[in-house]
């Protein structure tokens, strides 16, 4: 796939423009204070020669959805927009929140104000008793190949485990919304402001072989065959050449490794937490399984990738970008006893019958393991430290091998 893309400048927005949704009218109803809370998230997308569906009907010029009964403790709302690639040029895809609005309470607009689009998605993922999700399947859609899916999650636990939190906003959601029935009881012709409003650019370009070039050779999920003694790809399963997925997020052009993790079906080495490194032994370069590489995966799916704690409402992961964020996740999991669980379906090479060690600690007396919890989940958990649990390492092999 190198050497074949060229440089192309982003679509011109006036000349090209194909589709502008309005994606989403939501009422939430907040019993605790009889009020009612609008969301609204209005989507602009540039693009060339691609085409959006929603339910397997095409998306043309401008689209409302209303969505009703959304309130704290409910299930999550999902909407997606699958994103079809009709022309003759592959296409890069992007997307980025151009402004967000939260009341009157809070603004961010990126252009104008010191901050990036990541960070706009970090607040609205984790700095709200709701969480507001948002993910691409893939940053490419080839001419011809398979979709692409942006996807969009709205979640708001009943308890969150933060009651400060959830009363400050249910109160603010109320005063907002009881202002803005009053300004048009005053004058009929007011258009009532949504409580939140979300404006998202999604563009297509054509490949450019640079730094943030996706390398479609390379998804997350796909099969790879390496002989783990001779360190080279391989074509048949035998003892030594094992079947392996692609656990990298994203991964790159730029990128000289590609990172694998065996599939946890075959049998690996026994040990305790305290004794993981020594179960690895092969000839290829590899590492510490640890729990940021599984949460990067899981958390893709923004969905069904949940935190669980006794006594608390389920809450969506969210896609965490940053470092800082996975601290944070992993002190609030500790605090509340809890632990992460993933769908088998969307992740079938991370789910095992027989429990697996990550190298990291979950406190000092458990360490983080991976084991299937039934036919439809598996669940990441503190298991003790003296028992045993599989070795999994991961390989990261270099790309002129595998080419």
């Amino acid at each position: 796939m190198k050497g074949q893309f060229k440089k192309h400048l982003k679509i011109n927005f006036m000349s090209l423009f194909l589709m502008s949704i309005s994606f989403i009218s939501v009422s939430l109803a907040w019993f605790a204070y009889s009020g009612i809370i609008g969301v609204s998230t209005d989507i602009d997308i540039n693009s060339w020669y691609i085409e959006l569906s929603k339910d397997g009907e095409p998306v043309s010029n401008k689209m409302v959805i209303s969505l009703t009964d959304l309130y704290p403790g409910m299930q999550p709302m999902n909407e997606r927009i699958v994103i079809k690639n009709k022309g003759d040029s592959h296409a890069q895809i992007s997307y980025s929140v151009i402004s967000a609005r939260i009341l009157d309470e809070d603004s961010y607009k990126p252009e104008d104000m010191d901050i990036t689009s990541e960070y706009v998605q970090d607040l609205l993922s984790y700095g709200y008793p709701f969480s507001i999700n948002m993910e691409l399947s893939k940053r490419y859609v080839l001419s011809g190949g398979e979709d692409s899916v942006f996807e969009i999650s709205i979640s708001w636990p009943l308890d969150s485990g933060n009651d400060e939190a959830d009363s400050i906003w249910g109160r603010k959601a109320y005063e907002f919304i009881k202002s803005e029935e009053d300004k048009r009881n005053i004058d009929s012709d007011y258009q009532i402001k949504p409580s939140i409003q979300v404006e998202i650019s999604v563009i297509a370009e054509q490949f450019i072989e640079d730094e943030t070039t996706p390398d479609v050779r390379y998804n997350l999920g796909d099969e790879i065959l390496i002989d783990v003694i001779n360190n080279t790809r391989c074509d048949t399963l035998s003892e030594t050449c094992i079947k392996t997925n692609v656990i990298d997020v994203n991964n790159l052009i730029s990128n000289e490794t590609v990172t694998l993790l065996p599939t946890p079906y075959n049998n690996y080495n026994l040990s305790n937490f305290f004794n993981y490194e020594e179960a690895i032994n092969w000839n290829v370069r590899t590492r510490s399984l640890t729990l940021d590489d599984i949460l990067k995966v899981i958390s893709n799916d923004i969905n069904n990738s949940l935190i669980k704690s006794p006594n608390l409402s389920d809450r969506i992961i969210g896609n965490y970008k940053n470092e800082i964020r996975l601290e944070n996740i992993l002190t609030d999991v500790k605090e509340k006893e809890g632990y992460f669980t993933f769908s088998n379906e969307r992740f079938n090479y991370l789910n095992s019958v027989n429990c697996f060690w990550t190298n990291t600690e979950y406190n000092e007396s458990l360490g983080y393991a991976i084991v299937k919890e039934d036919e439809l989940r598996s669940i990441i958990y503190g298991k003790p430290k003296e028992e045993e649990c599989h070795v999994i390492p991961v390989i990261e092999v270099d790309k002129n091998i595998l080419e």
